[in-house]
């Protein structure tokens, strides 16, 4: 191709460009002036009149563009209807090339000619494509087979095109940066040159053949078993290559299909279900799924039949883990594997941008739709990116052309590319054969399978699922036989063991995976939803105002939080808020089945507090504060203290103990990658039903745990979700390490004395997640007369920021942590245990018998001794301390269960230090029948 040709061809390619864009632009500023039926007219007649250009000068040009013609005519589901119609006609039918042409390519390449190699060649064209054109023809032992033969000079066209097609992207990026698509026009300018060699498309033809399976036989047990057939290679060279014939009907001839009697939503589900084999199973996937490359064969039982493997995708084994979890977690909502699979693929973005990233994922996922949605589609589309804009510009404070020119997306990995070209090609393909293909259910698999080795995986056959950190002592030696045997028998996922003996750490475990779609490896600094083992945390937090002598236990809490006395609270007293007693108990245990969103509101839930009424007569009947518990001594610790909630919790327990970043009530932004995610066991959990009559309970949450699978259904997905895990939900929302809960118990059992610094064996040391808060002021909540908040404003602003590495505090100067007469004691009463409790000259505020003392659950021996306090979460994690053996335990899982594996843990470790296993944990060994123990299961608690 001369240099002439060449600039006539880039002229024309530009011209057009122009042209439509200006026909475009014009017509966006003249239809204001026009009623929307007229206007609607005129924009079918403009789609038409631009369609036939493109089209034209495709047909002229061919080469690249084809290509892009191909793709554009599979886009039913969101380009008009004009353009659908007219470059169909690209999918298979371009002018063939002269035959005498052909032939010399054929002598040329095989080094014979037609005659002396095949007994029979057709002189017309089965099809001719952008690159080559195929003809039929019988082999010399008589073996029907396709001769496909590349066009004379293409390459040369192909890569001037490429050029061309970077220039324009380059002048779009330019004219309108919000449409920036250099990372796709790169990521094609590097893979499509490879379609040019048909030894390269043999060789990817043989091998998803081979991971497909072909024509051969598979396992008829395997799930993932695909059923397509895929033409044997017979010979290749550069610009040859001779395909066994199989004869089939063109996917896009409809009446062909009808005829024949094919389902079609069966065959579009097949091929999806084959390209899912190629991306997650195989890693190797045909990147050019358009209808012109797949054939049904007209034999029963009518397989599809794939075709064309120039153009093709190579993903590492970790990019295609990252792509399975990307999958999983889009259907999932589970916004910490989404992240953590864009971290994995080296996708950065600029900003902060959960919720709007899960919204682009289940975009990208979302079932396809018919042809004549199209227009709808379209409208809805640009509607929600425009919205998403909207939030990224006010989030980043750009004013209308700052916004236009930045791009959110910092680092956008190549790989991705084809496989996004792959999705929305099936997407247009199931549109084009007005199919609904429900893309979650049929990839599920396929991406679960990736993953799925990885969690199967474990202790029997990875030497690497407890981390290795050295053993401390003969107790945690066998705590880690044990966890390898809950493991292997797939009662545990992810879990972290922590314990303190005499103030010295005996145990720091970690083992297992993040989470049912997050293979990555538990460490000491995992951070595991706790559930109400948040309620300890909050409860020693209104002790510590106590100690201090910003509240009294016997002070009426109306006295200090305004509006809390209307309804009948005014007597209520703190004591009774911390031993369940004051009446509340069923003050927010309905929310969750209102709207579980509202959970995530705190001044509306503290405001759903005031407006509550008492049920019961405060301090006369103990009954369990499920969710009211966090909230009312939320609302009292920023009444009494005059600051931010997680302002307290830093000041009094994480910056003393050294514990900065490893224990959160409301998670700020940053520490993503550490959190674990929650999945359910769910032979454990259909016992809820046997629980749900507990009287104890409020009755609210009774008839809500009746319904087993809706509860494990909805709660691991709420606490999943990033605007829970920010929230400050104090009865429910702790994420924590098992190392940071375990100091936290250790310094209680030891009245308060804050224990020597953690084990330096442990990587990355305690402590070391350097995370300073910054608070805003200090504020009481909003007076309103109804509860009817929509709980929709933005959760994603938080009340931390991330800071350097080096630790300073917001104005530069160092923190104060050591100064202070405080440096080593968290509380000054020596009666700190009584009051833990509820005994000694505190017993007049707690109930006789009650299992709760003043904030924390009593801990009894199975003779009945009183002997050390705590509380466990619902699923299984619980924070544990024995105050006559100094003994402190910590136990955080993201499999939820009713308590079994961490009374086996509890089990073993007290048997080995020989001091008594609390009576709760009783009910999961053999030694005690289940009717004559107490139901109050460390699930609830």
């Amino acid at each position: 191709m001369g240099s002439g040709s060449i600039y006539k061809r880039r002229a024309k390619v530009f011209t057009l460009a122009v042209v439509v864009y200006l026909d475009y632009k014009a017509l966006q500023q003249r239809e204001k002036w026009f009623r929307k039926s007229n206007s609607d007219d005129l924009w079918e007649k403009a789609h038409e009149r631009n369609a036939k250009r493109v089209l034209s000068l495709i047909v002229e040009l061919e080469g690249l563009w084809v290509k892009l013609g191909q793709y554009l005519s599979t886009r039913a589901d969101v380009l008009p209807q004009a353009y659908i119609r007219l470059l169909k006609q690209l999918q298979d039918s371009l002018p063939p090339r002269p035959l005498e042409e052909v032939r010399q390519t054929i002598k040329r390449e095989l080094g014979e000619s037609v005659d002396e190699l095949f007994l029979d060649f057709d002189r017309i064209a089965l099809a001719t494509a952008s690159i080559a054109q195929v003809h039929r023809a019988t082999m010399m032992d008589g073996k029907q087979v396709v001769v496909k033969v590349q066009h004379e000079g293409i390459k040369e066209i192909i890569l001037e095109d490429l050029r061309n097609a970077k220039s324009i992207v380059d002048w779009i990026a330019w004219a309108e940066p919000q449409y920036n698509f250099n990372p796709m026009i790169d990521e094609w300018c590097k893979e499509a040159p490879k379609e040019l060699d048909f030894n390269h498309e043999a060789e990817n033809t043989r091998k998803v053949s081979r991971n497909l399976c072909g024509k051969s036989n598979c396992d008829d047990n395997n799930l993932n078993r695909v059923d397509v057939l895929i033409p044997e290679v017979v010979k290749s060279t550069e610009k040859v290559l001779i395909l066994e014939y199989m004869d089939g009907v063109r996917l896009n001839d409809l009446e062909s299909l009808e005829a024949l009697g094919l389902d079609k939503q069966k065959l579009v589900e097949e091929i999806t279900r084959a390209y899912a084999h190629q991306i997650y199973v195989d890693g190797f996937f045909n990147g050019d799924p358009h209808p012109g490359n797949f054939l049904v064969s007209k034999t029963p039982p009518h397989r599809p039949i794939l075709l064309d493997f120039g153009l093709t995708k190579r993903l590492s084994a970790s990019m295609t883990k990252a792509l399975a979890k990307m999958f999983l977690a889009s259907a999932e909502g589970d916004y910490v594997a989404l992240l953590s699979s864009f971290a994995e693929m080296g996708l950065k973005l600029r900003l902060d941008l959960p919720e709007q990233m899960m919204e682009i994922a289940n975009v990208f996922f979302r079932t396809s739709t018919l042809a004549n949605e199209a227009p709808q589609n379209m409208k809805t589309l640009a509607e929600q990116r425009a919205r998403n804009m909207k939030i990224v510009q006010e989030k980043m404070k750009l004013n209308k052309k700052e916004m236009k020119r930045f791009n959110p997306v910092d680092a956008f990995p190549g790989d991705i590319i084809i496989f996004g070209r792959v999705i929305n090609l099936l997407r247009g393909l199931s549109s084009s054969m007005n199919v609904r293909i429900v893309y979650v259910d049929i990839m599920r698999p396929f991406a679960e399978s990736v993953l799925q080795f990885n969690l199967n995986n474990g202790p029997s056959f990875n030497a690497q699922w407890i981390h290795d950190t050295p053993i401390l002592s003969n107790v945690e030696d066998k705590l880690r036989r044990l966890l390898a045997d809950l493991g292997n028998a797939d009662k545990v996922l992810g879990i972290q063991v922590c314990a303190y003996k005499d103030g010295e750490v005996i145990i720091d475990t970690a083992a297992g995976v993040l989470g049912r779609y997050d293979p990555r490896p538990v460490q000491p600094d995992s951070l595991f939803p706790v559930f109400s083992v948040s309620k300890g945390i909050t409860a020693g937090m209104v002790h510590w105002l106590i100690d201090n002598g910003m509240l009294n236990l016997e002070e009426k809490i109306a006295n200090i939080w305004p509006h809390f006395g209307s309804n009948g609270k005014d007597q209520i007293k703190v004591h009774q808020v911390l031993n369940h007693t004051s009446g509340l108990h069923n003050a927010l245990a309905s929310l969750t089945r209102e709207n579980p969103l509202l959970m995530t509101d705190w001044d509306e839930c503290l405001n759903s507090i005031t407006a509550a009424a008492p049920e019961t007569e405060p301090g006369h009947q103990q009954l369990y504060h499920y969710l009211s518990f966090g909230w009312l001594c939320g609302g009292i610790i920023e009444y009494a203290s005059h600051k931010k909630f997680q302002e307290i919790l830093e000041e009094a327990f994480v910056r003393p103990l050294n514990i900065d970043g490893e224990l959160y009530i409301g998670i700020p932004p940053g520490v993503e990658s550490r959190l674990a995610t929650l999945t359910v066991d769910m032979d454990e959990i259909h016992r809820l039903a046997e629980i749900s009559k507990r009287p104890e309970l409020p009755s609210t949450f009774q008839n809500q745990i009746q319904d087993t699978s809706q509860m494990a259904s909805t709660l691991p997905a709420l606490f999943n979700t990033l605007n829970t895990r920010r929230a400050i939900i104090p009865a429910a929302n702790a994420h924590c390490s098992a190392r940071a809960l375990a100091r936290y118990y250790a310094a209680l059992v030891d009245k308060g004395t804050i224990p020597p610094p953690h084990s330096s064996s442990s990587k990355p040391p305690l402590g070391s997640h350097t995370h300073i808060p910054k608070f805003s002021s200090p504020r009481a909540p909003k007076k309103r007369t109804c509860f009817n908040s929509s709980a929709t404003k933005n959760l994603s602003e938080s009340n931390y920021s991330p800071v350097p590495s080096n630790d300073t505090t917001s104005n530069g100067s160092l923190p104060d942590h050591h100064n202070n007469s405080r440096n080593t004691k968290l509380f000054t009463n020596n009666d700190i245990h009584d009051k833990f409790m509820g005994i000694g000259e505190y017993e007049d505020l707690t109930l006789v018998n009650g299992q709760f003392g003043l904030g924390f659950k009593r801990s009894y021996s199975e003779d009945g001794r009183l002997i050390g306090f705590g509380h466990s979460g619902m699923g299984g994690s619980t924070g544990y301390c024995d105050i006559n053996n100094r003994f402190a335990i910590s136990v955080t899982l993201n499999k939820m269960n009713l308590g079994g594996v961490t009374a086996q843990v509890m089990k073993l470790v007290c048997s080995e230090l020989d001091i008594p296993l609390p009576a709760d944990f009783y009910r999961f060994t053999e030694r005690i029948d289940e009717n004559q123990v107490n139901m109050a299961s460390p699930l609830i608690n």
